[in-house]
């Protein structure tokens, strides 16, 4: 059985080239960030400062999957995985 991954919410804080961010975790750390598929073969772009929800790997807390946009007028969906926000 695989690994859960581990979902997050954070802002972009800068864009370092194609499809290649840096996003900040709910704890404070910067992590690399990449486009998932879907995003990338669809184009997306983000600006500094949007909310994403991030995916994360249970192996490597330094980088980062961007799955989608936080929709501030929809209630928190987690799709599964544990909260980053609870560890230490």
């Amino acid at each position: 059985m695989p690994d859960a991954s581990i979902h997050a919410t954070g802002p972009i804080l800068e864009k370092l080239g194609e499809g290649l961010y840096r996003a900040e975790l709910p704890n404070g750390k910067s992590v690399l960030a990449h486009l998932s598929k879907r995003l990338t073969l669809a184009g997306a772009e983000f600006e500094p400062g949007r909310m994403v929800v991030l995916e994360l790997t249970p192996y490597d807390f330094d980088q980062a999957r961007i799955l989608r946009v936080v929709d501030e007028m929809a209630p928190h969906q987690s799709g599964g995985g544990c909260d980053l926000g609870a560890l230490p």
